[in-house]
Parts: C-alpha cells; sequence; structure tokens
C-alpha cells in the first residue's frame, strides 16, 4: 500500500521543470518594459533640466522677451507632456503584464494544491496544460487565427504568449518576403540586448541591404552601397571581417554568377535563412525554448517506448503493403516516427518473449504457436507454409528454427 501510495504521489517540482517558460517571459516582457522607462526617461531629462537652466539664465539677464520665456516654457510642458503620455502608456502595459503573470502563478500553484495523479483535479490541471501546448505549437507553426480562437475557446489567453508570437511571426513573414524594414527596427527597439546575443541579426540584416544594393548593376546604388557599408557594416569589422571581405567582392560579380561564396549570397535563399535567423534571436532574447514545448513533453514519453524495431523499414502496414499486421506503437505512427528518430532508447531492466520462440530465415523472430495460428487463418497462404506477418515473406516449415533465450 504504501509503495502504491508513493508512484501515485504528485511531484510538483518535477511538473514545473516544463512549464519554466510560463513564468520566464513575462519578467523578461517586465524587464524590458522597465529599460523602455528608464531610456525615455533619461532623454528627455537631458533636454528638459539644461533647458530649464537656460531659460532661467536668460529671464534673468533679461536676454529674451516675456513672450519668448513663455514660448520656451511651453515647449518644455509639450515635451513633458508627451513623456507622460509615453510612460502611461507603459505604465498599462505593465500592469497587463502583471496580471498575465498573477494568473500564471495562480495555474502553477494549483499543482501544490493536488495530492494525487489519481485527482480529478490533476486531470483538469493536464488537459489546460495540453491545450497551452497546442497553441504554443500552433503560434510557433504559424496558425495564429486558429491558436487565438483556440486560446479563446478554453479561455487560456494570460496562460499562452499570443501577441509575442503574432508579432515574431509577422516579422518573420516579411522577411521570407524579402523586406527587412521590420526586422530592422525590431533591432533598433532591442539594440542594447542584442549586444549579449550570439546571433548577429542585425549585421546580416545591413548585409542583405547592400546585397539588394549591388543586385541591381546600377553604378549609382553601387556607389549608395559603399556608402551603407562605410555606415553600418564596417563597425563590425573586428568580429566580421571575412564577410565584409566578400560583401566587397560582390561588385566584381553579377547576380548569375557560379562562382561561391558570391552565388550563394545572391540567392534567394539568404531571406528563408534571416527569417530563421530573427526567430532564433527573438527567442533568445525572451527567452523563449527553440522547440515546441510539446515537442518536449512528447520526447519523454516516446524515449520511454522507443525500442530498434521502432525505425525498421517494416514498421506496420501502412508503410508495408505486404504486412498482416496493424501497428499500434506511437513511435512507429507517421506522425511521431520523425520527432523521435533522434531520441535515446527505452532502457528495460526486464525482457518479456514468447514461451516458444523460433527464428525466420529473415532474422525475425516470433512465437511458434502464434505464427501457426495465424498462417492457418491465411487463406494465401499453403500447407506446410508460413508467413511473415510483417515482411509478407513465405517460407517452408523447415527452415525454422528454434532460438533459446541465454
Amino acid at each position: 500500500m504504501a509503495a502504491e501510495l508513493t508512484s501515485t504521489k504528485l511531484n510538483a517540482e518535477n511538473h514545473l521543470l516544463l512549464d519554466q517558460p510560463l513564468l520566464r517571459l513575462p519578467h523578461e516582457l517586465a524587464r524590458k518594459n522597465l529599460k523602455s522607462v528608464q531610456r525615455i526617461t533619461e532623454r528627455e531629462k537631458e533636454y528638459v533640466l539644461p533647458a530649464l537652466k537656460e531659460a532661467a539664465k536668460t529671464s534673468m539677464a533679461n536676454d529674451q522677451t516675456p513672450d519668448q520665456t513663455l514660448a520656451t516654457l511651453d515647449a518644455m510642458i509639450s515635451r513633458m507632456q508627451g513623456l507622460k503620455r509615453k510612460l502611461e502608456d507603459l505604465h498599462q502595459e505593465e500592469k497587463k503584464i502583471n496580471q498575465q503573470s498573477r494568473k500564471r502563478i495562480q495555474h502553477l500553484d494549483q499543482l501544490y494544491q493536488i495530492p494525487s495523479l489519481t485527482d480529478v483535479k490533476y486531470d483538469q490541471w493536464s488537459r489546460v496544460r495540453l491545450d497551452r501546448l497546442v497553441v504554443d505549437h500552433m503560434l510557433r507553426s504559424g496558425y495564429t487565427e486558429s491558436a487565438q480562437q483556440l486560446a479563446r475557446e478554453k479561455n487560456i489567453e494570460e496562460l499562452v504568449d499570443l501577441n509575442v508570437f503574432v508579432q515574431c511571426q509577422r516579422i518573420a513573414e516579411s522577411l521570407r518576403h524579402g523586406e527587412a524594414k521590420d526586422a530592422l527596427q525590431w533591432c533598433s527597439e532591442n539594440k542594447a540586448a542584442l549586444k549579449k546575443s550570439q546571433y548577429n541579426l542585425e549585421f546580416e540584416l545591413r548585409l542583405q541591404q547592400y546585397i539588394e544594393m549591388i543586385r541591381t548593376r546600377d553604378k549609382a546604388k553601387f556607389v549608395d552601397a559603399m556608402v551603407h557599408a562605410r555606415k553600418y557594416l564596417a563597425p563590425y569589422d573586428e568580429t566580421q571581417s571575412a564577410e565584409i571581405h566578400r560583401a566587397a567582392g560582390l561588385l566584381a560579380f553579377s547576380p548569375d554568377t557560379r562562382a561561391e561564396p558570391y552565388r550563394s549570397m545572391y540567392a534567394s535563399e539568404r531571406w528563408m535563412y534571416l527569417s530563421d535567423l530573427f526567430i532564433r534571436t527573438h527567442h533568445e532574447l525572451l527567452s523563449l525554448p527553440s522547440r515546441p514545448l510539446i515537442h518536449i513533453a512528447l520526447s519523454a514519453g516516446l524515449s520511454a517506448l522507443k525500442t530498434p524495431a521502432c525505425h525498421s523499414a517494416y514498421t506496420s502496414s501502412s508503410s508495408n503493403p505486404h504486412s498482416t499486421t496493424t501497428a499500434v506503437c506511437p513511435i512507429c505512427s507517421t506522425e511521431l516516427n520523425e520527432l523521435a528518430r533522434n531520441l535515446p532508447y527505452a532502457h528495460h531492466t526486464k525482457s518479456s518473449v514468447e514461451n516458444d520462440p523460433i527464428v525466420l530465415p529473415n532474422g525475425r523472430v516470433y512465437g511458434l504457436h502464434r505464427l501457426l495460428d495465424m498462417s492457418k487463418k491465411l487463406s494465401s497462404v499453403e500447407a506446410g507454409k508460413l508467413k511473415d506477418p510483417i515482411t509478407g515473406e513465405i517460407f517452408d516449415e523447415s527452415e525454422l528454427k528454434k532460438v533459446y533465450i541465454m
């Protein structure tokens, strides 16, 4: 009884290993919001304080008329009103982030109120988590409208990152269509954070702009391209000198060149590369997992089931028309087979085999009784013959060999 209670006891800490991004993203958004407040405040302070001192100085020295002094003060007041509006917008954004964090903490706290895996409340909580994982997967796959609708129907909008992924997919899509404007604006908004990134997204975007100028083969554009290179590419000379030298070489090669690496630099596939690079950079800055969470969750269960036979050429009747069986193994299914391909095999301390194992000439092992029984039921198999239920091959009974388990 004690062992049974131990096996069904819910360990909330283990469950939360998968849900770390649930709280990490609001934290990153709150930090980003605070940085915006600090940046805006510092910028306005650098303008208003010197302007105020100058206005007081000129007023005391009678260097300005009263109307000029009032105009200066009106300009400062207008500037401060603009600051107030910006801070109010950021304050509203902060309230949304805090509300989102509160909802997520409450959702995770429910785990600590559930004593057992057999409790009906755990089943309800797990269904909510599954809905979250499905929405996350849909957002990453670009099905934003479907993800939004599912989140609304399940009432989990506070538990999923709709706005973040919608913005990410919008910018990634613009890059796939050959437009870098939105991505560069995003880089400008996150300039400080990008300095710590392992990816060189802004450099690659500026390089692509340079390539598009050179692609025109217009002499005037060549001049613009060189000005662009000095302004945006030269600052990266210490870390990207090889790429900059290749970029300079593009001036001597036309877009239809077969010479590498210039052919690859001109290739339209570079826009797909930039789109993928943006997604990786975006996820890194916001501490988002690079893979969908549902893949991570599935991997644990798939690894526990995986065997070498799961990726055999003869996995099921769907992959082999000669097979007389249908695989019920999740890993052998077409939906999950590729996902499990690189996972480790399950470690089993005990094996279960038939009590009368035999091996066929093709090396496959079956229970003799089950094999004979199945062959008798198949009208296509002659007497004295046996059919491999997986490969469909037919053998004489005399070809069977007894297997002994050591």
